[in-house]
């Protein structure tokens, strides 16, 4: 047996009848205004309405950006290395680390943002390499802060990642 609510083939749809509202608020003062007075069933229907008006507008796809050329990638990948390189061999005495390590977070984060889904560069040595050194060097500043300095042993191992990426980038690879 069907349940009254599921809409099936065989039964026509019935139109929603509102008889009378029970307010579910309660009030301790004399004076009342329109605020308290909205019966809770309203607002539900509100909420769904508008729910169902705005659910199809939020399920439009988005397209992530997508790599235009092979050039277009060591360009962007060398100016990252190149930002990675100049930000962990600052000084920790430098004014200006904070805001060094601020940009060089925004450009990794769209680098890796644009280049992640690429099918095309996911098994490139390259993009291997430079994904794992900007993973180490995001890593160390979001754990211990802008200003703190990297350990000697990562960061040899950041610029060894970044030596066979570029390596790598010059080869095609």
């Amino acid at each position: 047996m069907a349940s009254p609510t599921l809409i099936t083939p065989t039964t026509k749809p019935k139109t929603l009848v509102i008889t009378s509202f029970k307010s579910t608020c309660s009030s301790t003062s004399t004076t009342t205004n329109a605020a308290t007075t909205i019966p809770q069933l309203a607002r539900r229907q509100f909420m769904a309405l508008t729910a169902g008006i705005l659910t199809p507008t939020l399920l439009v796809p988005v397209y992530s950006a997508l790599a235009a050329s092979d050039e277009e990638y060591i360009k962007e990948t060398e100016e990252v290395i190149g930002k990675i390189r100049s930000t962990i061999n600052m000084d920790k005495k430098d004014p200006k680390v904070a805001e060094a390590v601020a940009e060089l977070r925004e450009t990794s984060n769209a680098w890796v943002a644009k280049y992640r889904r690429e099918k095309s560069l996911l098994g490139r040595a390259s993009f291997r390499d430079m994904y794992s050194a900007l993973n180490a060097v995001s890593g160390h500043y979001i754990s211990f802060g802008p200003t703190a300095p990297i350990p000697v042993k990562r960061k040899q191992r950041i610029l060894e990642e970044m030596d066979t990426a570029e390596k790598a980038l010059l080869r095609g690879r």
